[in-house]
């Protein structure tokens, strides 16, 4: 009877730790489950908020669609990757101007807002730094870390004006 306990309790305890380590998986998607890669998109508005949490950081934005405000969230890479690529607390806040380019969601209801999954953002002086986008890894998308953009800039400033 104890041999029958004993392998019962072994049985149990795997079960146990098999869903305690795949319960985070779980949580993490992949790019495809959410995004399209064949719909990229590029958002220019106003950040309203930054969460920098686990296992996405998240920019909330405003966009004027024809004149009409619209909410959007834009998926980034972990915290710690923006760190790594030099985006921080202090240079992504609250009342900065952007442009994001990225991947529309599937879902494209909007409700609350409107998401999207971020591959870039470029600043309003110019400088542009890599997201952590799931769908481009890190060998795959040649972004200088800090480089001078005209074109974008203008764009931006054509927005912010």
């Amino acid at each position: 009877m104890k041999v029958r306990t004993d392998k019962a309790a072994r049985v149990a305890a795997a079960l146990i730790a098999a869903v305690a380590i795949g319960a985070p998986a779980l949580a993490h998607h992949a790019f495809q489950a959410e995004f399209d890669g064949n719909q990229p998109i590029m958002l220019q508005g106003k950040v309203t908020k930054v969460e920098w949490i686990n296992p996405h950081t998240w920019v909330h934005m405003i966009v004027l669609t024809d004149g009409v405000p619209q909410e959007w969230m834009v998926e980034a890479g972990t915290p710690n990757t923006l760190l790594r690529e030099g985006l921080t607390r202090d240079s992504l806040k609250a009342g900065e101007q952007i442009i994001v380019r990225g991947y529309r969601a599937k879902d494209a209801r909007c409700r609350p807002a409107c998401k999207a999954n971020g591959r870039d953002v470029t600043f309003l002086d110019g400088h542009k730094v890599f997201m952590g986008s799931e769908r481009h890894g890190r060998a795959e998308r040649r972004l200088p870390i800090r480089t001078k953009n005209s074109e974008s800039t203008e764009q931006l400033n054509d927005v912010v004006k």
